[in-house]
């Protein structure tokens, strides 16, 4: 064995076994959470992974910053290859993978594409950074300095491996080997060399050394940067929720007598998922970006969220001797109150994030310590979870008032007559917010025009459990619910319809947590398929009109429900639909989620002005809303920006009834 080779085996050795201590220490910070299953649905998980981690789906939300992060992630991939071959020949030198023929002409040609690629990559990426300074990649000076040495180790990385197939070229007399193709390197060494010479073998040596070093240099730099998830970030994609499951809260037991701590006050109450999370964010700002709530000026940074659970999980008491560290939590001392008080869990931060971070359900647990364990919680919440528990609505309502809104409109209660087709979950603000009324009665009046034999529980009916839920009572949230899946059990309800997005995301998704297994539509759905089957049919008198709509998140990003309100409104005669910029899954949060219709917007601007500037900017003649919330937080907004006599605010189902026979 040459003297290169010694030295290359000690290095190598070297590198790779501090490489693995950092690693197997990382992943014991990982397992250090509470157990979670994610081993189920594999095929569906590898699709993830292919989607989201390889086809880089998220990143081209931002197309420009897409395509930067695409050829440096493609190239990092490619240029595998010619790691591999550098490594090999460190232990036997005259190594090539040119025996894998036509395929090796591949990886040549790919390699030296992508080198350039990568290359205009990193100096924009750069560029974006810290010259242009887009605000979502601002973060403090740790992080920017981290973010550079980054960006500036994979450039040198790429200029070493040009370097070194230039200078190889070189020395082989400007022939390149069998299957060898890369024509921007040989063009390259035909730009600086001249001619065969020794001196060629010493820069080709040079090179080799400087490429091998900053390989085992970045690789040892990533455990200690917040590109770890360069490691991290296919794992988490992998592991992350299916689709289906991510609109979708984890129950807690609350039988089991194990449990000392409700929700997660530190890391080590957290789901070994959360923790990884935290080591496979980017901070990208991407979530932060799309934010409500960072969006209207206030505290809450979903990104600060999860970088916050991973700094806590590198200092926790079990890793440090430091007393002061040991007085801390995540909670409080890491992530104050009041950011996670601000968030309308609207799903806009896991919609935008790269590699699939569950944010909300962090968020969601540091609520429920908040709520369950300590008793600390804003003062306004305290007559919300009252009325809840005793009136089984959000407000001081009596209960048995609940079925007055259907007074005199023919409806029958199910305790009347069980038999039916369907049954309208009407809801709390259906049932007892004036405004809200109008909507459950223009239902009720499509689906007796469409001639469907259909009941409501009436008084029976009881809160979804939805805001107590999401504000962290899990307690209450599911006394709720499973007291409202008894008596839905006790009929034998098979199909559901409401018009709130957030009963239809509890009735449809979390219900089965308790044994609730139903068919629920929106009334959107069943709207569009009223349409569609034409059991309802336009009038033709309507006379020229512009509707904005509005996307609800808990109905768009919650549950990809975003053509049937389009649809809906594209039957109308002479309706013309204006899209808002942010719409679809980019739509804005009207402001409520989350428990915030009753929480004080008390820093900032508030998140409902900020939605309705925007509706105003597009002079539309009416706004239609699909959920109670959203048509109360935009009502508002108009009314306070003096437009509510201009722009009128009606929901889908307003518009059809008064619009259809």
């Amino acid at each position: 064995m040459e003297l290169k080779n010694i030295i290359f085996v000690i290095i190598f050795a070297g590198a790779l076994s501090f490489f693995t201590f950092n690693i197997r220490k990382i992943i014991a910070l990982i397992k250090s959470g509470k157990p979670e299953d994610r081993s189920y649905n594999i095929p569906a998980r590898i699709a993830n992974v292919l989607i989201y981690a390889f086809g880089q789906k998220k990143l081209f939300r931002d197309r420009f910053a897409g395509w930067i992060h695409f050829f440096i992630f493609w190239g990092f991939i490619l240029f595998g290859f010619a790691v591999i071959e550098s490594f090999i020949q460190g232990f036997y030198a005259p190594f090539s993978l040119n025996f894998l023929g036509y395929f090796y002409t591949l990886i040549t040609f790919t390699q030296d594409l992508f080198g350039l690629l990568v290359i205009l990559a990193i100096l924009s990426a750069l560029y974006r950074r810290d010259i242009k300074k887009v605000k979502r990649l601002v973060v403090d000076g740790h992080g920017k300095k981290d973010a550079t040495v980054i960006l500036v180790l994979i450039l040198f990385v790429v200029l070493a491996m040009f370097a070194q197939n230039i200078t190889y070229i070189a020395k082989e007399n400007f022939i390149v080997g069998s299957f060898d193709f890369r024509p921007f390197s040989l063009n390259l060494s035909k730009l600086f060399f001249s001619s065969s010479s020794p001196a060629f073998s010493a820069w080709y040596e040079v090179f080799w050394w400087a490429h091998i070093v900053f390989i085992l240099g970045f690789l040892n730099y990533l455990p200690y940067s917040k590109h770890l998830h360069i490691i991290t970030s296919i794992p988490n994609v992998y592991l992350a929720k299916l689709p289906e499951e991510k609109n979708i809260i984890r129950k807690i037991d609350l039988e089991d007598e194990t449990i000392d701590v409700y929700g997660a006050g530190d890391v080590n109450q957290l789901s070994w998922k959360q923790i990884l999370d935290g080591f496979s964010c980017t901070e990208c700002g991407r979530c932060t970006d799309a934010c409500p709530a960072a969006g209207s000026s206030k505290t809450l940074s979903p990104r600060n969220i999860i970088v916050e659970i991973r700094k806590r999980t590198v200092e926790r008491p079990d890793f440090s001797t430091d007393s002061s560290i040991a007085a801390k939590t995540l909670v409080h001392n890491h992530i104050s109150d009041k950011e996670l008080w601000q968030c309308t869990t609207c799903m806009a931060c896991v919609e935008e994030c790269p590699v699939l971070i569950e944010h909300i359900d962090s968020i969601v647990d540091m609520r429920r310590f908040l709520v369950l364990s300590e008793s600390e919680f804003p003062q306004s919440l305290s007559p919300l979870f009252r009325n809840i528990e005793t009136n089984f609505n959000p407000w001081a309502f009596n209960s048995s008032d609940r079925e007055k809104w259907a007074e005199g409109h023919g409806i029958k209660t199910m305790s009347e007559s069980p038999d039916c087709d369907l049954l309208f979950w009407v809801g709390c603000a259906g049932s007892f917010d004036a405004r809200y009324i109008k909507v459950s009665q223009a239902l009720a009046s499509i689906l007796q025009k469409a001639k469907i034999d259909f009941r409501i529980l009436g008084n029976e009916e009881k809160c979804n459990g939805d805001t107590a839920r999401r504000l962290g009572n899990e307690y209450l949230a599911q006394q709720m619910m499973m007291e409202n899946v008894e008596t839905l059990n006790k009929y034998k309800v098979k199909r559901i319809v409401t018009a709130c997005p957030h009963c239809y995301n509890s009735l449809k998704n979390e219900y089965k947590q308790f044994g609730g297994n139903y068919d629920v539509v929106h009334h959107t759905q069943l709207i569009s398929e009223l349409i569609r089957d034409k059991k309802i049919s336009p009038d033709n008198n309507h006379p020229p009109e512009k509707v904005v709509y509005h996307d609800s998140c808990y109905l768009g990003r919650y549950n990809r429900i975003y053509d049937e309100p389009r649809n809906i409104i594209s039957s109308i005669p002479n309706t013309e639909i204006l899209e808002l910029d942010r719409n679809r899954s980019k739509g804005f949060c009207c402001g409520a989620g989350g428990g915030q219709m009753f929480l004080e917007d008390e820093e900032g601007e508030r998140i409902n002005m900020n939605r309705t500037k925007e509706i105003i900017a597009r002079n539309p003649d009416k706004v239609a809303t699909a959920c109670p919330f959203c048509m109360t937080m935009i009502s508002d907004g108009l009314k306070d920006l003096n437009k509510s006599e201009s722009i009128e605010i009606q929901d889908i189902a307003e518009l059809i009834n008064n619009n259809f026979h």
